[in-house]
């Protein structure tokens, strides 16, 4: 896939995801868009998932080259060769790299994760899958439909894993964050409550409270994000994530002079001259 290019409307999709996640989208990774995404419902009605999977599946077909395609038809014709559970684990993990490496869609490689993961049936493997669901969640804030498919399936993973290791913090926290940022009820404090009684008991829990910085952010609470976001970077200083969402946070508060010092201090994070540069075009402007 040939290199995209990055600019400050690009940049900008970060303030709703996980940087390192959306750094390796802008540079090799595609999303569904709302161009070639069917109607995928909403939080209101109740839906067959397993259609609106199959539909999903349809469209990101759409968007393969003759080569890929011919390459994914020879990987799901080993489905109807063997439909023992040995195979289909073996073929969903072959598919969920297929759709992160040669096609590199997000939603199907967490799509055929999560459909291995519930063969094996592990905490490790539930987990792991219920989180490249949360990753895309949190990266598609301007789909809420697509928004809502992959909560309802990063919560049916999450639960699983819930099922098996009660006291899995860092589930109970995911699952918050599907009803946060999935659409999945009209209570946000249904997400919010569980991850703070977390991070209350335990206030170095830093992935509850990047979730909780999120959801401040994504509420327009911005001071209180912001101690969050302080919080995490003193424990973790080389935290991009939070380091990331501090600089934005400071900037949609229209404290520059805090923004300018939060965006140089992520430059020192950053490896890439071409993202550096982004982060000098948003500092000049700031400083305009």
């Amino acid at each position: 896939m040939p290199k995209k290019t990055v600019n400050k409307s690009q940049i900008a999709l970060l303030s709703g995801a996980g940087f390192l996640l959306l750094v390796l989208f802008l540079f090799g990774k595609t999303h569904l868009t709302e161009n070639n995404l069917p109607a995928v419902g909403n939080a209101s009605e109740a839906h067959n998932h397993q259609d609106e999977s199959k539909n999903l599946i349809v469209s990101a077909r759409k968007t393969l080259k003759p080569g890929q395609l011919n390459s994914l038809q020879v990987i799901e014709n080993q489905l109807n060769k063997d439909s023992s559970s040995e195979n289909k684990l073996h073929v969903f993990h072959q598919l969920s790299r297929f759709w992160a490496d040669s096609a590199g869609i997000f939603e199907m490689q967490a799509y055929y994760a999560g459909e291995a993961s519930k063969l094996e049936n592990s905490e490790k493997s539930l987990t792991f899958a219920a989180r490249l669901y949360l990753d895309n969640l949190l990266s598609s804030s301007n789909q809420p439909e697509l928004q809502h498919w992959l909560a309802e399936n990063a919560k049916d993973l999450f639960q699983r894993t819930l099922k098996i290791n009660p006291a899995n913090d860092s589930a109970r926290i995911g699952l918050g964050a599907c009803y946060i940022f999935g659409n999945l009820s009209d209570n946000p404090m249904e997400g919010i409550l569980p991850i703070r009684e977390i991070v209350t008991k335990n206030p170095d829990n830093l992935y509850g409270q990047l979730i909780l910085g999120l959801g401040g952010k994504r509420s327009g609470q911005y001071d209180k994000a912001i101690e969050r976001f302080q919080l995490i970077l003193k424990k973790d200083p080389a935290n991009l994530e939070a380091a990331f969402n501090l600089a934005e946070c400071y900037e949609l508060k229209g404290n520059k002079t805090e923004a300018i010092r939060a965006y140089e201090n992520l430059k020192k994070l950053v490896k890439r001259p071409d993202i550096i540069k982004e982060f000098d075009n948003r500092i000049n402007e700031l400083k305009k």
